[in-house]
């Protein structure tokens, strides 16, 4: 637990150090913060082992400049338990016309789950935090305006014993956007299939969400769709949510 808090606090001394310098270094810079706050019927995860599977909500957040970025998420059940809270670092190493690559961390994370604990001699059911760090590789390639291809690399390690210690995540992914429906209404269509493994087990798996908006409009309607292909990680072969979802987006330019 001490190695974990020591990595955790000096990350985030040194990815803030260097935040502060790259924000400072630019002295014509645009810099940006996007939030969306989602209520789903179904707190759902990529990773098994961290789905909720229940009401929830969730607030997901992205500040930073052209380069650098935190993105905090914070999610919670609707009966007010903590779910999880990420509190992730990107750094967009290569960013053309067409293609960028980014590097992050999930620095810390943070997943809680429900355990008996005894207290005063009185067993009662806690929110127990269990701890990971995680790294994050992003390539990215768009093709055309709307439509772009990439992968997603994720390897994180977890710090107890009553839940994954070891988790790899690779995706190929797609991303189509603002796709015409009628007048304003619009779609946006992210289809993905991945390879998971936790600990000893493993699966593949395809996965979409899709997303309806009306141009101008901050508030969206989103689905996940989640199938396994093949897997003997033990969870649902089958999982999906729909989701209501605001959003903001603001840019600032500061000389």
């Amino acid at each position: 637990m001490k190695l974990f808090y020591k990595t955790a606090f000096w990350s985030i001394v040194i990815l803030m150090l260097a935040f502060s310098h790259f924000a400072l270094a630019q002295k014509d810079s645009t810099f940006f913060f996007k939030g969306a706050l989602s209520i789903t019927n179904n707190g759902f995860s990529i990773i098994p082992a961290f789905t909720l599977g229940e009401p929830a909500a969730m607030l997901d957040l992205s500040m930073g400049n052209k380069r650098l970025s935190f993105e905090p998420q914070f999610r919670y059940s609707l009966k007010g338990r903590p779910w999880s809270f990420v509190f992730i670092y990107r750094y967009k190493v290569i960013r053309k016309e067409k293609l960028q690559l980014t590097l992050g961390g999930h620095i810390p994370g943070l997943n809680f789950v429900t355990q008996p604990v005894n207290v005063n001699g009185a067993d009662q059911n806690l929110s127990v935090a269990r701890r990971f760090l995680a790294l994050e590789i992003l390539p990215n390639y768009d093709i055309k305006k709307n439509l772009s291809v990439g992968m997603y690399l994720l390897r994180g390690h977890g710090f107890q014993n009553y839940g994954p210690k070891d988790s790899f995540y690779l995706a190929l992914r797609s991303s189509i956007s603002q796709i015409k429906l009628v007048k304003k209404l619009y779609l946006d269509f992210s289809p993905q299939v991945f390879y998971l493994t936790l600990d000893e087990d493993d699966g593949y798996y395809v996965n979409a969400t899709t997303t309806m908006g009306i141009k101008g409009v901050p508030l969206t309607i989103s689905s996940i769709v989640n199938k396994a292909i093949t897997t003997d990680i033990p969870a649902k072969d089958f999982d999906w949510n729909i989701s209501l979802v605001y959003t903001l987006d603001k840019q600032y330019k500061v000389r």
